[in-house]
């Protein structure tokens, strides 16, 4: 496989909203990325403000961007922050450097989208993530 279907999205996002509700978190938004970027799916659960669609998008874009997961990339900002503030103006989608945005990858390690989740704390975020990308036999890249 070196795609994500629509069908495949959609089971992501119902995985990672169903450990969402398993968490009691906060309403949610996911979003799900193909390999360039390109979104294939979305929810924003009732009661998400309307900034999340566009913050779950950027950690998943982000992550795609740098090939490493959106936790990755706050640590980097941490550490070089002027490098990531001037990546975050190139990126498509822009970038948000906290834990939510997770590469997918096959059972060949091949990178076939990406998924970032945003409306609760950034670790539970990416606990949604993970769950999802589980969910569907996926893993996740890096």
């Amino acid at each position: 496989m070196h795609r994500l279907t629509l069908a495949q999205s959609n089971a992501l996002i119902d995985a990672a909203l169903a450990k969402g509700a398993e968490l009691q978190l906060k309403p949610l938004t996911v979003t799900v990325h193909d390999a360039g970027g390109n979104l294939i799916a979305c929810q924003r659960q009732d009661g998400a403000s309307n900034m999340r669609v566009k913050l779950a998008g950027a950690k998943a874009s982000g992550a795609l961007a740098l090939g490493v997961s959106s936790r990755t990339i706050g640590d980097m900002a941490l550490d070089r922050p002027h490098f990531i503030a001037a990546v975050d103006t190139m990126a498509d989608g822009g970038m948000v450097p906290a834990a939510g945005g997770v590469i997918v990858a096959d059972a060949d390690g091949t990178i076939v989208g990406a998924v970032g989740v945003t409306g609760d704390t950034s670790d539970n975020d990416e606990a949604c993530a993970l769950a999802g990308i589980a969910a569907i036999g996926l893993k996740p890249f890096n």
